[in-house]
């Protein structure tokens, strides 16, 4: 399926080149409508191309964490960690493997199907030209997901960009990390492509006093690549055809732990910018995932194997449709309805025996959400008013869990679930007030809600010698908030901004520990550790404080970034014992700043980094400890085209802890890594 969409949108490619050739010399852009007048009442926050660019890890989610508050669930980056702990958040109201925070590309969502996480190496740096981060819930205007907050990815600009553009480096422990861009612009319209990769030998994720023979390097390669063609096929209207593709492999750091993740998406969008303007996007993705688990000895001296999810085939289909009526100067209105549709199953072998699988799980559905919804905004002098309101309606169905033994096939479990249905009313409310020029005063209203993901519902997991159950009565989330802010730029060339907020998630999905192994437990068997099942909690509580920071005085520049939040659980019944605990994974703090200087092609920039402490568990009964890290980048050019790069990540090799087990052995994010390489354009 996903290769007879590829070669349709290639085949819709090659005539709009051809046709580019013939028409007249007009500027297309390549991105959605015009940014709301009513975000000025949000806390927003906008990464642009330079500093996209000028990263020391070049990866998405180091660029994302310029944006305190903004996180993974665990400290690891994506060259080591499971990817099923890829799911971002915002303002501290926890999380696990699926985001409470919506990331869109170019208005795709782009959480798998399935599970919910974040695929990150499928996203080039070199592809992005714009980063919106909008901090705060309502899932008005973007549809379901946006609970915390937004994150939106725009494509490049060709007009920001050199025709020809890559990068090719070595760093340590024999990785190398390559990127490719060409544009092609011929009259009114564009065409880009691009790839990635990257690769390295790793590092042993435990560290070093908990290590045993059965540790070793988690090795990882990754590639990419995108196709994306734009055309003006009227003269306010342009089509944008996108096709791109990525694969990812890791191993966690002992036998039986490898990873597989792969992908591709597709998706067409007209924008209409005329009195009537409009949007219509199509789009498809399919993902496929494998994932190995392992048990390891006493003393670590051994790994065997445990469990193997060797394919989780996941599609997601959507639609989305908004019209902007001319309503009058100082007046902006949307009006819209969007569909996605989710289909996805996890196919696993586990109770080993010997070295060989003795039954296999078979679990899965289908889940959709329909929306209608309505965003609209007023400037009147010195003040905005905004106000959004969407009606979605969700169903849950095709749920099943089948478990039989591979010798024989004699039926273990074969549980068919009840679909479900029902109806979410969401929206946002804000209002911005300038008394001078310098100074904005904002406040807003929000509420957002966000569907369980198959992977919730149906898949139990295991970590070690932990294991989670899964629930297919879990209800959706849903997010009530509000914030207040105000942005001062007493200079023309310092920007501050301050907002404190408070956030309430009621029915928070958790992973709640209900007892302890060695025992057998329904719905995961045997278990040597914890024994946890996914629940709705009651709530989760959150307020907090986030500051930004922007200044430029010539070539130098400055960036600051704090978050500090205060987040509860309420829980009752079976969760009694988190009640008043700290949702896992959760710091208190973070603070992101970097200085920098700019001059032509000359950049050099150092970013300091600071995590307070957080819990491991639920239970808050496992902590990991502060971090605090250095990155440096430097660009020096040698000839017009052709510039070196050097890049540091975790110059002081600072201990990230990103995990403890039950047998409190601690698991390390990303040691100190140096970079040597050139970067070339023209």
């Amino acid at each position: 399926m996903t290769s007879r969409a590829s070669a349709a949108l290639v085949l819709i490619l090659l005539p709009t080149a051809a046709h580019a050739q013939a028409g007249p010399d007009i500027v297309v852009t390549g991105r959605g409508l015009d940014d709301r007048p009513g975000d000025r009442t949000a806390d927003v926050v906008t990464i642009d191309a330079q500093r996209i660019s000028a990263n020391a890890s070049d990866r998405l989610e180091s660029v994302l964490a310029d944006v305190a508050g903004l996180q993974q669930f665990r400290r690891s980056d994506s060259r080591s960690a499971n990817p099923t702990s890829q799911g971002i958040s915002l303002r501290g109201i926890g999380g696990n493997a699926s985001s409470r925070a919506l990331l869109v590309l170019d208005g795709v969502p782009q959480a798998d199907p399935f599970g919910g996480w974040v695929p990150f190496p499928a996203y080039a740096t070199d592809r992005i030209g714009r980063i919106r981060v909008t901090r705060g819930g309502g899932s008005g205007y973007f549809g379901p997901g946006a609970l915390a907050g937004t994150v939106e990815l725009e494509s490049a600009d060709p007009r920001d960009r050199p025709t020809l553009l890559g990068s090719l480096a070595y760093g340590s422990r024999d990785s190398l990390d390559a990127q490719a861009s060409g544009t092609f612009l011929s009259g009114p319209g564009f065409a880009t492509v691009s790839a990635a990769y990257a690769r390295g030998d790793g590092f042993i994720p435990v560290v070093a006093a908990d290590r045993g023979p059965a540790d070793r390097p988690a090795p990882y390669e990754q590639a990419s690549a995108a196709l994306r063609g734009v055309i003006r096929v009227a003269p306010d209207t342009e089509l944008q055809a996108n096709v791109s593709g990525f694969t990812d492999h890791r191993e966690r750091g002992t036998a039986f732990t490898a990873n597989r993740s792969e992908g591709a998406d597709a998706s067409l969008r007209i924008v209409g910018r005329g009195a009537w303007g409009y949007s219509a996007l199509a789009y498809l993705q399919t993902r496929s995932f494998a994932s190995q688990f392992a048990s390891v000895s006493a003393g670590r001296v051994s790994a065997s194997q445990t469990l193997d999810q060797y394919n989780t085939p996941a599609t997601g289909i959507g639609a989305r449709f908004e019209i902007v009526p001319p309503v009058g100067a100082g007046r902006d209105l949307r009006l819209g309805i969007d569909v996605r549709d989710v289909t996805g199953r996890t196919q696993e072998n586990y109770t080993y025996v010997g070295g060989a699988p003795t039954r296999r799980r078979i679990a899965g559905g289908s889940s959709r959400t329909t929306g209608i919804f309505a965003d609209g905004s007023v400037e009147a002098g010195r003040w905005t008013l905004t106000l959004g309101g969407r009606l979605d309606r969700w169903r849950i169905a095709d749920g099943q869990l089948d478990e039989y033994t591979l010798a024989t096939g004699v039926p273990l479990t074969a549980s068919r679930f009840p679909d479900r249905d029902g109806t979410e009313w969401t929206g946002r409310a804000g209002l911005a007030f300038a008394p001078v020029e310098a100074v904005i005063l904002r406040v807003s209203g929000y509420r957002g809600w966000r569907l369980p993901t198959l992977n919730e519902l149906y898949r139990p997991f295991r970590v070690g010698a932990d294991a989670t159950a899964a629930n297919p009565d879990l209800a959706p989330e849903r997010l009530s908030g509000v914030d207040g802010g105000v942005t001062l730029a007493p200079l023309a060339n310092l920007t501050l901004s301050a907002t404190v907020f408070w956030n309430r998630l009621d029915n928070a999905i958790a992973n709640v520990t209900a007892g302890q192994g060695p025992g057998t437990f329904p719905g995961v068997g045997f278990v040597n550790g914890a024994y946890r099942v996914r629940q709705n909690l009651d709530a989760i509580r959150s307020k907090g404080l986030e500051l930004d920071a922007r200044w430029q005085a010539g070539p130098v520049f400055a960036i600051a970034s704090w978050s500090h939040v205060d987040p509860r659980v309420e829980a009752s019944g079976a969760a009694a014992p988190l009640d008043g605990l700290r949702p896992a994974q959760t710091p208190r703090d973070q603070l992101s700043g970097t200085l920098g200087w700019r001059q032509g092609a000359w950049t050099a920039s150092a970013t300091l980094r600071h995590m307070s402490g957080q819990f491991e568990d639920d239970q808050n009964a496992r902590v990991l400890a502060p971090a605090t890290t250095l990155d440096a980048y430097l660009s020096v050019p040698v000839t017009r085209g052709l510039a070196i790069e050097a890049r540091g990540e975790n110059l002081f090799d600072a201990l990230v802890e990103a995990g403890v087990s039950g047998a409190d052995v601690i698991e390390r994010a990303t040691p100190r890594t140096l970079w040597i390489g050139v970067r070339f354009s023209g």
